[in-house]
């Protein structure tokens, strides 16, 4: 099964420094029909203005995923962490039993970012926060692996039987997933314009939530960058 997610439609939020877009409830945004897909229980699409951000603030059992689309976001949290996620990088943060934490945009420019929530499999545990650079050339035309709960992926770990993946595809390129029975995938489309099955155009920031079994095609109608999630 597949379900299309135009942007048009998400839940939206703005104040003076934030301008958000949510795929699944969150905050004041409830939809009883999306409280998540699977283990995939947020995913937010954040515009954050120039030395802002989200002031220290905590959580618990959650794997929160941030892909920088563009900008950078700074991270501090309890645990003494600190460190800077560039455009097309990711940070991972396992809350754990608990860790407070900041989010920050020190540049001088807006910040663009997809911040994904996977429950994890289990609760509590200890904190732990990483990054790590993913190149773009590494993943054109092909999945590259960005976090993961399989250590055989030599990915940025999470705590869930759950993968998040990124590629690009240029005009004329073809990409293909499986998602396989009792999975379930989201796919965003970050940057640039695909065709879904030879029938669906999908545009900058639109989402598709997939049921497996599922197998989906994905042509390149522009040049595109696309972040996707598989989870139980």
């Amino acid at each position: 099964m597949i379900d299309i997610r135009r942007f048009t439609g998400l839940g939206a939020f703005r104040n003076e420094w934030l301008d958000a877009h949510y795929h699944f409830s969150f905050s004041q945004y409830y939809d009883p029909s999306r409280m998540g897909h699977g283990k995939l229980r947020v995913w937010n699409d954040d515009k954050i203005r120039p030395q802002t951000g989200f002031p220290p603030h905590g959580h618990r059992d959650m794997e929160i995923i941030t892909y920088v689309r563009s900008g950078a976001i700074t991270h501090q949290d309890s645990l003494g962490n600190k460190g800077r996620t560039e455009a097309g990088d990711v940070q991972v943060m396992s809350a754990g039993r608990g860790v407070q934490h900041s989010e920050w945009n020190a540049e001088n420019e807006e910040t663009t970012l997809f911040q994904i929530w996977i429950e994890p499999a289990t609760a509590g545990g200890e904190p732990g926060w990483g990054a790590r650079k993913f190149p773009k050339a590494d993943r054109s035309g092909s999945w590259a692996v960005l976090a993961s709960g399989d250590e055989s992926d030599e990915a940025l770990p999470i705590r869930q039987d759950a993968k998040v993946l990124g590629a690009t595809v240029k005009a004329g390129e073809t990409l293909e997933y499986s998602v396989s029975a009792g999975r379930h995938g989201y796919l965003v489309l970050a940057d640039g314009s695909v065709d879904l099955n030879g029938k669906d155009r999908l545009n900058a920031r639109d989402g598709v939530a997939i049921t497996g079994p599922e197998k989906i095609t994905i042509n390149g109608v522009s040049d595109a960058e696309i972040v996707f999630v598989d989870t139980v």
